[in-house]
């Protein structure tokens, strides 16, 4: 008996119809594959930290930070689609194993064009993005093949993804100056975002806001280990040469205040509460989309803390203000999209309300100042205990 049982348990697995998840199940956690693809991924975003470093450091500044955020939509557009598209088709058979594999690899390849993209050479860059685009469009299809109630959406999700595909291919093939260039690839994007927007219209997908809450909480804690990771490489750089020793302790443990209060900040409020009061296309895009700006701002923070470094060591080309802005401009970035998208300006608690744009006020004002790294982890500290004090304050008021 048990020879027949053990057949009929591979097939199941080896195969699933893939249909619609209940948006409402129980204990939805992240599976090992999606904690694989975030582990991979976040070597594209390493590699386009290293690189944007690269370019302050040598005063290309514009330059450096117009190529990072390219880069890194390439990167976090890639996460995204997977990411939503899991919380609702998952089936975990070797099919959909498979394709997501391919996607990892696309993911891996954008890495290893990160380099050539900063000097204007995306050709590498966009095989992995079409890569990862493609793979995501046969799971669109599969999807409109097992799930008939739904089988409109998807197929508007794989047409669309396509024919933006094939107006990247055309991009990279024609080879516009570089100023259309810049032009196009803000056309595209635009494209990119309107897709969703469009296939969701025809008929909403059963995503998990546990779920999608987790997968990017999870991405934020890897994007901040990275920055950890940063600085910490920084700092042991700039102490081997046995100078500034002291300047570079003072440096590091303001790093990890910050980074620390940064993880504070985020995870202070649950992520899933907007998702589930606000549950219209609009604001949920608005929160998928806005997370854009966290992702990009914490790993820009290593970028700056590495930056640091380098001025305190004398190995920078910019001015101490120039690297001074480019830890505050990330870290208020950072906090204004924490304040729009998690804790929202008409939050009930008027003092952790106001003091998320207030502290990103002085955190900007800060660059100004002496010591302006150590004065932003001061500010971002004062805001996680006024968090828990105000938090802690109406709780017993209530």
């Amino acid at each position: 008996m048990s020879q027949g049982i053990f057949p009929i348990q591979r097939i199941r697995v080896w195969y699933r119809p893939m249909r619609s998840r209940d948006s409402g199940e129980n204990h939805r956690v992240s599976t090992p594959l999606e904690l694989l693809f975030d582990l991979c991924f976040v070597v594209a975003v390493g590699a386009a930290s290293a690189d944007l470093h690269h370019e302050l450091v040598e005063g290309h500044i514009g330059h450096g930070i117009l190529s990072y955020a390219m880069v890194f939509f390439a990167i976090w557009w890639g996460w995204l689609n997977f990411s939503w598209f899991a919380s609702a088709f998952d089936t975990d058979d070797v099919p959909y194993r498979l394709a997501t594999l391919v996607q990892i690899a696309g993911g891996l390849t954008v890495a290893a064009g990160v380099d050539r993209a900063f000097n204007g050479d995306f050709r590498v860059v966009m095989v992995g993005y079409v890569l990862m685009r493609l793979a995501m469009v046969t799971q669109w299809l599969r999807a409109a093949k097992s799930d008939p109630e739904r089988r409109t959406t998807a197929l508007w999700y794989a047409g669309g993804i396509t024919f933006v595909q094939a107006l990247w291919v055309a991009d990279a093939l024609i080879g516009f100056p570089q100023a259309t260039a810049a032009i196009l690839f803000a056309v595209l994007v635009v494209c990119e975002l309107a897709v969703p927007s469009i296939a969701e219209s025809r008929g909403g997908t059963s995503w998990h806001p546990h779920h999608i809450a987790e997968r990017y909480g999870l991405f934020t804690l890897i994007v901040l280990g990275e920055v950890v990771l940063s600085a910490t490489t920084a700092v042991k750089e700039g102490v081997s040469e046995g100078e500034h020793v002291g300047t570079l302790i003072g440096l590091a443990a303001a790093g990890l205040v910050l980074v620390f209060s940064m993880w504070w900040l985020y995870f202070d409020q649950p992520g899933h509460l907007r998702l589930v009061r606000h549950p219209s296309l609009l604001s949920t895009s608005s929160w998928g989309y806005g997370h854009y700006l966290i992702f990009a701002s914490a790993a820009a923070v290593g970028t700056g803390l590495e930056l640091a470094v380098d001025y305190d060591t004398h190995h920078s080309e910019i001015s101490g203000l120039a690297t001074a802005l480019v830890v505050t401009v990330p870290v208020a970035v950072f906090l204004l999209s924490v304040w729009l998208l998690h804790i929202g300006p008409t939050n009930e608690c008027r003092e952790i309300a106001i003091g998320y744009p207030l502290t990103a006020v002085l955190v900007l004002a800060a660059s100004f100042g002496p010591a302006p790294i150590h004065v932003t982890a001061v500010l971002a500290a004062a805001l996680v205990a006024l968090t828990v004090f105000a938090s802690h304050g109406r709780l017993r008021s209530a």
